[in-house]
């Protein structure tokens, strides 16, 4: 569905503009609705739902990262890699009318339109192990 991939784009930049800023999400919510007026109601209420999800249970979802990455420690992960990692594994846990054949499939995508050439590959290798 092209509203969630938009949906997912978004809650990806939102995860990534907290984690370099310290702004809480209310705040980064509001600026991206504002940059992107053009967007839908449902797509801002998916992106708010995914990005507060993943906020709410980071520890749970870095902990799985890292028994997922073995002999990697989760600091040597991207900030990229390592959120769009978090938003896969918390649509599979938390969003149970997603197949996570279609959370893994739009992680793979996310990582390979705006991380490196390789992200996909290890984004699958995390989530579809």
């Amino acid at each position: 569905m092209k509203s969630r991939r938009k949906s997912r784009e978004l809650a990806l930049q939102a995860l990534y503009s907290k984690e370099i800023t310290g702004e809480t999400l209310t705040k980064i919510f509001c600026d991206i609705r504002e940059a992107n007026e053009e967007a839908d109601e449902g797509v801002f209420t998916f992106m708010e739902r995914l990005a507060t999800t993943v906020s709410e249970k980071e520890k749970e979802l870095d902990d799985i990262i890292i028994k997922q990455c073995k002999n990697w420690e989760l600091d040597r992960v991207a900030i990229l890699d390592k959120n769009i990692l978090r938003l896969g594994i918390a649509e599979i846990l938390y969003f149970e009318d997603i197949p996570p054949k279609v959370s893994i499939d739009e992680a793979i995508e996310l990582a390979k339109t705006f991380s490196t050439e390789k992200s996909g590959i290890f984004i699958n290798g995390i989530l579809d192990p």
